[in-house]
């Protein structure tokens, strides 16, 4: 019987790659919001394409640690930490560049900011009023929340279901194994469990026995 395994490291290491991609392209859309179209934005006040953005995470994250056939449920949390955490992570480093370009733009008489540059000062510059998003009371912040609820459990639903699946379909397998194991050979009724050695084809030349000619 083959050795299962539990897909535990391999969906870990898979699911922080993924984690961090995600992430970094949620910074990046945070960034550069004000290049879509205003339409987009406005439509809901912009929920609908956050909400989006979490569903979309949710889903690369899932993907990801489904790939390697996990069987380890220990996965599970850690499908919802990656996604509510890649949520958090780009919202707050788009945030942060955004405001930190802004507030150096106006520190130095210089307008427009550059959004488009990412560097560590505008990082450190704009951390502390994007930690404010999830700082303020949750009657202000309960969009930022929702974003982050959505991704997790949408990557904890569908990680379970992945989970579940190899689960099932392994314990098949491994029935269907033993099952072969121990079945005894097939023979048919009144089948000797040994045929008969064939006799060798008579030679004329060969001596053969009186009595029985």
């Amino acid at each position: 019987m083959s050795h299962k395994r539990s897909g535990l490291v391999a969906g870990l290491i898979t699911g922080l790659f993924a984690a961090l991609i995600c992430a970094a392209g949620l910074g990046t859309a945070v960034l550069f919001q004000q290049s879509l179209p205003s339409e987009v934005m406005a439509f809901g006040n912009g929920q609908p394409v956050s909400l989006a953005l979490s569903l979309l995470i949710a889903l690369v994250v899932a993907v990801a640690i489904g790939a390697v056939r996990p069987r380890s449920l220990v996965l599970l949390p850690f499908a919802a930490l990656y996604a509510g955490g890649a949520v958090v992570a780009g919202q707050i480093t788009g945030s942060s560049i955004m405001i930190g370009a802004t507030l150096r733009a106006q520190a130095s008489e210089q307008a427009p900011a550059d959004l488009g540059d990412v560097t560590l000062p505008n990082l450190t510059e704009g951390l502390p009023d994007a930690l404010m998003l999830y700082q303020a009371p949750l009657a202000e912040t309960w969009a930022a929340w929702l974003y982050i609820a959505v991704a997790a459990l949408t990557a904890l639903a569908l990680v379970t279901l992945r989970v579940t699946r190899v689960r099932r379909a392994q314990r098949a397998e491994t029935a269907a194994e033993e099952v072969a194991a121990e079945e005894p050979e097939y023979r048919a009724p009144f089948e000797p469990a040994q045929q008969p050695a064939a006799k060798p084809t008579p030679d004329l030349f060969a001596p053969r026995n009186p009595a029985r000619d």
